[in-house]
């Protein structure tokens, strides 16, 4: 019989390599079907990666886009496209990328569990469908991708540790730091958080003092400080990027989004789940919390309440770090001795939990795949190279569920090789820059939600001190530029709050989307 699997029922099922195997690569389920992953942000990525893929050849791309690599903390999907485009297609080179991310975080998980503890404990189950959390679901994929990498890499790091081979992985882990640093710049700190907490852990288990181990684990972990160099050209260079806005009044509730899809009860009850399992470790006296683990967990647990809501130009740069604080916090648990009947019965509901979050995560994204196909057949009518104005519908008072809409419009990039307002043009965090001045005020991302009427007065009125002005639908449909573009896309439009102007004319319309052609050259209308 396989192993992990003979053994099913009898004894440690859980900790074999077939069943950890099978399990890492059944986390990919969810993303199987979907012809676009349906994360937020991705399809405005996908959109940057054909400007970088096909700037040079596309006079179409030429006229509305600027792409130039430097180096910046946020290149691990741009790059891997780069090489896997030409050989998949753009929009499957992407999909295979993106499926990758949980697999290969969830093979993370269980090789850090196995070097904290010797196995991997049952409780570590429970950390599994963290990886469909809410930055994955958001579309953060450089960020997920380089948190899947260092927690490999914080492995490699525990396993060099407990061999003495403290020079060796000061060689190994120097090149370590600078591609996670490549990858996102996050992955890179957060390695550097969970080695540093485990070797002063390892010092102090060493018999020195406290004040020793802290200098020498500072010692040990130079070599993961290479990328500072890195980050200071990127700071002082042209690409500057923006730190602002502190929300400590919202910590509280990104906790409780850590899994955020699209069903408020089913993903808080989620999550409440794995704080249980996290609560259980402090006061049942059968578990325990690894102490080179422990360390960790509070610096990234102090880290996620000291960073801002924005960093380096990067928004929800604290709500990212939620989900892998509890993956830490749970991987850390461990039984205190060995109690079969009891860990068979923790491993069963970790493995119950991760199939009702897979067909939850499975089913949300289905939903979201076939809103998607069905309202971007219009793009077929579109003229190739032509400039669509993209305006998806938001909400003030956002809903649970994802708005996996908002940046649809960015596959007018992507399929017709043409311009849409939905692209970011901000220093620090892109390579991309928007050169169709005809397109202002509506040529940005900024332009590309729109809100109801009632919806943008109170915006407008949060707004005041900034330039950043709501639209409605009524409103941007009556001033954008007639000479800029030649289509307009609404993504699942307000109806009733607004009356297409006269020179719009509907070619498609759909329960997701209406698309209109501009049939003339008129200015807008003055409101």
């Amino acid at each position: 019989m396989i192993a992990g699997v003979s053994s099913f029922g009898t004894g440690r099922w859980w900790e074999g390599p077939t069943f950890l195997f099978t399990l890492a690569l059944l986390s990919v389920v969810p993303l199987l079907w979907p012809e676009v992953a349906p994360l937020v942000d991705l399809p405005g990525h996908i959109g940057r990666y054909r400007v970088e893929l096909d700037l040079h050849s596309s006079a179409d791309l030429q006229r509305y886009y600027d792409f130039h690599w430097t180096l910046i903390g946020n290149l691990g999907i741009d790059l891997l496209v780069v090489g896997l485009a030409p050989i998949f297609g753009l929009e499957l080179a992407v999909k295979l990328i993106v499926a990758f991310i949980p697999v290969l975080t969830v093979f993370g998980i269980f090789a850090v569990g196995r070097e904290l503890h010797g196995r991997v404990p049952p409780t570590a189950l429970f950390a599994v469908p963290f990886v469909y959390g809410f930055p994955f679901n958001y579309g953060f994929t450089n960020f997920a991708l380089s948190i899947g990498l260092a927690f490999l890499a914080f492995a490699l790091w525990l396993r060099l540790s407990k061999l003495g081979k403290l020079r060796l992985r000061a060689i190994i882990f120097a090149p370590i730091s600078c591609v996670l640093w490549i990858v996102h710049v996050f992955g890179w700190g957060f390695l550097g958080l969970l080695a540093f907490g485990a070797e002063v852990v390892r010092q102090r288990d060493e018999g020195l003092s406290w004040a020793a181990a802290m200098r020498g684990s500072v010692l040990q972990s130079l070599p993961l400080s290479l990328p500072f160099a890195m980050m200071i050209l990127w700071r002082t260079g042209e690409v500057a990027g923006d730190t602002t806005t502190y929300l400590l009044t919202w910590k509280l509730l990104t906790v409780a989004s850590a899994l955020r899809d699209r069903w408020l009860v089913w993903d808080a009850v989620s999550v409440a789940v794995a704080l249980v399992v996290i609560s259980a470790a402090m006061f049942d006296p059968k578990l325990e919390f690894s102490r080179r683990m422990t360390i960790p967990t509070i610096a990234l647990a102090v880290t996620f309440v000291a960073l801002p809501y924005k960093l380096f130009g990067s928004a929800h740069a604290d709500m990212r770090l939620v989900p892998y604080v509890i993956i830490v916090a749970i991987v850390a648990i461990r039984f205190r001795t060995q109690d079969a009947k009891a860990e068979a019965l923790v491993a069963s509901l970790g493995l119950v939990f991760i199939a009702c979050r897979l067909i939850g995560n499975t089913i949300s994204f289905s939903i979201a795949d076939a809103e998607l196909r069905r309202s971007s057949q219009g793009l077929q009518l579109v003229r190739p190279g032509s400039a669509v104005l993209t305006l998806a519908s938001a909400a003030c008072d956002e809903p649970w569920a994802l708005p996996r809409h908002w940046h649809w419009g960015a596959l007018v990039i992507s399929r017709r090789f043409g311009f849409s307002n939905d692209q970011w043009d901000l220093p620090g965090a892109q390579l991309l820059s928007i050169k169709y001045g005809k397109a202002v005020p509506f040529e940005d991302v900024s332009s590309a939600l729109v809100f109801s009427p009632s919806c943008t007065a109170r915006l407008n009125h949060e707004r005041r001190a900034s330039n950043e002005a709501a639209r409605t639908t009524q409103e941007s449909l009556d001033q954008f530029p007639r000479r800029a573009f030649q289509y307009v896309w609404l993504i699942k439009p307000l109806r009733g709050t607004f009356v297409a102007p006269s020179d719009l004319r509907v070619i498609w319309d759909s329960p997701e989307s209406i698309l209109y052609q501009v049939t003339a050259t008129s200015q807008p209308r003055k409101t």
